[in-house]
């Protein structure tokens, strides 16, 4: 008993630190974006304005646990996080409120926000097809869907349907050709796969190099990180054509969180986001796609050439994915 005692006091004592509003000239950020990809983003804001930004890192998960049990009395102005299926559940907690922004109306596309107005992207990742070119023939390749064919038995690699990723993009299959088609599709991924599936698209990759599948499915950025450390990477990208359904895409984006304490300033930063000088940190830093379309994306990004992306609103990522969780379930990914 005394324990326990002693214990739920160092919990009240850790909740009134976290609770303690920091000075008028910061702002308080909790972040699923690792800190190596988003304290750049921090840093300029401070150079530019002198205003701090505290930040906390963690999964999103325990982000968005956290703002529900700290409610009116947490500090955070903001949540950023990964995967528009994050974002949606983070709108539908209650734990955004909506900004109303003709900043950020004029710098992010509508299909790469929110409806309400609740959250925004910040930076848009492509989750395509990676391949050996001296084992595959990019004439083979067609979309996401061909995967599922015959020919592709023993060659495939996946990560885990484990992965919000790869559940955003049966969510995105299931809003662009039903339910009962992705099902199908899903089926025969499972049947073509080379061998178990991977934690992260890095291991996939590197599956690929050592021989034990032919192609996979990954984000972009994962791509480019492992072509920075390696130049001559021997693995190519391929983007299907819009005739073919185009590209999956998601977003990393952000909200004012709905209790912030300094909401103003919390708006001013979001829609300091959407503009050129954050934009090119998240191009170059993370090595994503700008959500600003007026901004470009880093040259080694553009030398993987242009695609178009599939016509699906983002939000069916948030929508359709606990029926994508149980499509994969029934049709044995894992």
């Amino acid at each position: 008993m005394r324990t326990n005692n002693a214990f739920y006091v160092l919990v009240g004592a850790l909740l009134m630190a976290a609770c303690t509003p920091p000075a008028d000239s910061s702002l308080v950020v909790y972040s699923a974006r690792n800190e190596q990809l988003i304290k750049p983003v921090f840093d300029l804001y401070e150079q530019e304005t002198g205003i701090k930004i505290d930040f906390v890192t963690d999964k999103a998960e325990v982000l968005m646990q956290r703002l529900v049990a700290e409610g009116k009395n947490g500090p955070a102005d903001l949540l950023i996080t990964v995967d528009a299926g994050n974002l949606w559940h983070s709108a539908r907690e209650g734990l955004f409120q909506p900004v109303e922004s003709s900043v950020l109306e004029a710098n992010i596309p509508g299909h790469l926000r929110d409806r309400d107005q609740q959250w925004f992207g910040i930076s848009v990742r492509a989750r395509t097809i990676v391949y050996d070119p001296a084992a595959v023939s990019r004439d083979e390749l067609v979309n996401y869907f061909d995967l599922a064919k015959p020919k592709w038995k023993g060659r495939l690699c996946l990560r885990t349907s484990k992965k919000v990723y790869n559940q955003s993009l049966v969510a995105m299959l299931i809003a662009q050709y039903g339910e009962q088609e992705t099902e199908v599709v899903v089926r025969a991924w499972v049947d073509n796969l080379a061998t178990d599936v991977f934690s992260d698209d890095t291991r996939l990759m590197k599956a690929i190099l050592a021989g034990q599948c032919q192609l996979g499915v990954v984000n972009s950025y994962y791509f480019g990180r492992l072509q920075k450390a390696q130049p001559d990477l021997p693995l190519a990208l391929f983007w299907p054509a819009a005739s073919d359904g185009g590209v999956h895409v998601n977003v990393a984006g952000a909200g004012v969180t709905r209790f912030a304490p300094r909401r103003e300033k919390a708006v001013a930063f979001l829609e300091w986001l959407s503009q050129p000088a954050a934009q090119a940190v998240f191009a170059s830093v993370g090595m994503e796609f700008p959500a600003n379309p007026a901004v470009e994306p880093d040259p080694l990004v553009v030398s993987w050439g242009a695609f178009e992306a599939s016509p699906v609103d983002v939000v069916s990522a948030g929508e359709l994915q606990a029926d994508a969780v149980r499509l994969m379930d029934r049709a044995g990914y894992h």
